[in-house]
């Protein structure tokens, strides 16, 4: 394996809210990221609900309706792929590598035999757009005996490491996660629990929408403390990190469960499920980062204005920032993330961070799918 040279890469991910497939175009320089150009691709509706469905176990596949959403999801990757690399105005042949990420669909790294599931065929991509592409970055360090999440603590902390002192980044997502950051490299981080998914379900299913738009449906309502109370007493917010989740545990089923919530009104339950995302990731940052001077928010969460009020209301006196005042969009960050581990990759050097995800030591992540031309140059 020879170390690749600088230059552009892409990254593509879809994440727990399936609201879109975040594409981003990255030049390196000197082993650091400047983003060229980034969307937001929608998914084809129908496709989504698929998506969804499964991921909040609503359904079961047989093996041919898997085979069948793997390449479908495939192709979506590859039609953002090319969505961006028109916006950008970029050939595929100048890009090095596509770092897929894929829609996870389970995600279960504790029991006997743990593992973690995405989807999008990655040799579909490759063969639609001619670019070798990068995927499959989890699974590795879950055999490694980690969780495989989060993995974007490790760019969190080549774009955002402090001066001085400890910051914490909170990607709002449809799962939240914390990254604390210190001036001394040190990087810890883990999955705080909901962020959008839950409000976003909530709101497709009485609303027909597939969010919040601002959290004006959460501000219709009133939070009920009962029912915040139970929500928080899952016994998940009692686990010490390392520790990961997704829609496979915080799904409508589970929300379903607490009687009270068929006592409430639709708002009244979306109202609560804004705050209750809000403590958990505030109590969260409390417990496991209270050293933090300042919070950098980035993911579609920062654009629930609810939300970001009723998180900074709990930060006890830390700024909450969005990482765009940092020179970063706050939503191509992830899609950012998996072009650095595709570049990481290429290079032959790990992408995990043991402390993080509890991995028995670092571990090269992601397996390389080689598009139609010879390429061999970069692997």
């Amino acid at each position: 394996m020879t170390a690749s040279k600088d230059g552009l890469y892409l990254g593509l991910i879809s994440g727990t809210s399936a609201d879109g497939i975040d594409a981003a175009l990255v030049r390196f320089t000197n082993g650091l990221p400047a983003l060229v150009a980034g969307i937001t691709h929608p998914w084809d509706e129908t496709l989504r609900r698929r998506i969804l469905a499964v991921a909040q176990d609503e359904v079961r596949l047989d093996l041919d309706e898997y085979g069948r959403l793997d390449v479908a999801v495939a192709h979506a990757f590859a039609d953002a792929a090319q969505a961006v690399l028109e916006t950008a105005g970029v050939a595929a042949g100048d890009v090095i590598a596509v770092g897929s990420h894929g829609q996870t669909i389970r995600h279960r790294p504790v029991g006997d035999l743990p593992f973690t599931l995405q989807i999008g065929d990655p040799s579909v991509i490759a063969e639609r757009i001619g670019i070798d592409t990068v995927a499959d970055f989890r699974r590795a360090d879950v055999a490694a005996g980690g969780q495989g999440a989060p993995l974007v603590p490790a760019f969190h902390a080549t774009v955002l490491r402090p001066e001085h002192g400890a910051r914490v980044v909170l990607n709002l997502g449809g799962i939240a996660n914390v990254t604390r950051l210190s001036a001394d490299g040190h990087v810890t981080g883990f999955d705080t629990g909901p962020a959008n998914g839950l409000m976003d379900a909530w709101c497709l299913r009485h609303r027909g929408e597939a969010f919040d738009r601002d959290g004006r449906f959460a501000a219709s309502g009133h939070v009920d403390d009962e029912l915040l109370a139970q929500l928080l007493d899952d016994p998940y917010f009692a686990l010490p990190p390392p520790k990961s989740t997704g829609r496979e545990h915080f799904h409508l089923a589970w929300l379903d469960m607490h009687p009270r919530v068929a006592d409430l009104s639709p708002e009244d339950v979306q109202s609560t499920l804004l705050a209750f995302s809000a403590h958990s990731v505030a109590d969260a940052i409390a417990l496991h980062a209270a050293d933090a001077t300042d919070v950098v928010a980035c993911g579609g969460g920062v654009h629930n204005t609810a939300l970001m009020q009723a998180i900074a209301s709990r930060l006890e006196g830390r700024p909450l920032h969005v990482s765009s005042a940092f020179g970063i969009d706050p939503d191509g960050m992830e899609a950012m993330a998996f072009a650095w581990l595709a570049y990481r990759r290429l290079r032959g050097e790990p992408g995990n961070l043991p402390a993080v995800t509890g991995a028995s030591g670092p571990r090269l992540l992601g397996a390389v799918y080689a598009a139609p031309q010879d390429r061999s140059r970069l692997l």
